[in-house]
C-alpha cells in the first residue's frame, strides 16, 4: 500500500502534518545556519562531510522537469544519499519553498533552490519533532518502496 492507497482524508492529513514538519524544520536550519542550498553547494557539502547530513530536499516545479542537466544532478544526488542513508524527499512547490527561505544572499540572483540539504552537527537537534516527523515519513515511504517521496509544501 503506498501513501496514495490510503483513505483520502488520511493521505492528506498526513501531507499536511509532514509539510507543516517540514517548514518548521527549515525555518530552524535557517536559523542556526544548519541548512546548505544550492546544487553546487551541496554538491561540495555531500563530497567533504557526507555524516552530518540528514535531510536532503529536491525541488522542482512543471519547467525544471524539461531541464535534462538538473534531472541528471538530481539523479546523481539521489543515488549518493541512497548510499550513505541521508533521507530524501521530492518538493514540488518551489514558490512556497522561496517564501520559508527568502532570497539568495547575492543580490540580484535568485536563489538555487532545487538541493537543500539539513545538517546535523549539534546532539539537541537529533530531539527535534518536527525532523524526527520528516524523517519518519522519509522512513515509512522507503518501507512502502518509495525511495523518493514527494510532498507539497502547504499555502499559508
Amino acid at each position: 500500500m503506498t501513501l496514495e492507497e490510503l483513505p483520502g482524508d488520511q493521505s492528506t492529513e498526513r501531507m499536511d502534518t509532514v509539510g507543516n514538519a517540514l517548514e518548521e524544520v527549515l525555518g530552524k536550519a535557517q536559523l542556526q545556519r544548519t541548512i546548505t542550498i544550492g546544487v553546487y553547494e551541496a554538491a561540495k557539502l555531500l563530497n567533504v562531510d557526507p555524516d552530518n547530513v540528514v535531510l536532503c530536499l529536491l525541488a522542482a516545479d512543471e519547467t525544471d522537469n524539461q531541464d535534462v542537466a538538473l534531472q541528471i544532478h538530481f539523479t546523481l544526488i539521489q543515488a549518493f544519499c541512497c548510499e550513505n542513508d541521508i533521507n530524501i524527499l521530492r518538493v514540488s512547490n518551489m514558490s512556497r519553498l522561496a517564501e520559508i527561505l527568502g532570497s539568495s544572499d547575492k543580490p540580484g540572483e535568485p536563489a538555487d533552490l532545487h538541493c537543500i540539504l539539513i545538517n546535523n552537527p549539534h546532539a539537541s537537534q537529533c530531539k527535534d519533532p518536527a525532523l524526527t516527523e520528516v524523517i519518519c515519513f522519509c522512513k515509512e515511504s522507503r518501507y512502502l518502496d518509495q525511495w523518493v517521496p514527494v510532498i507539497n509544501l502547504p499555502e499559508r
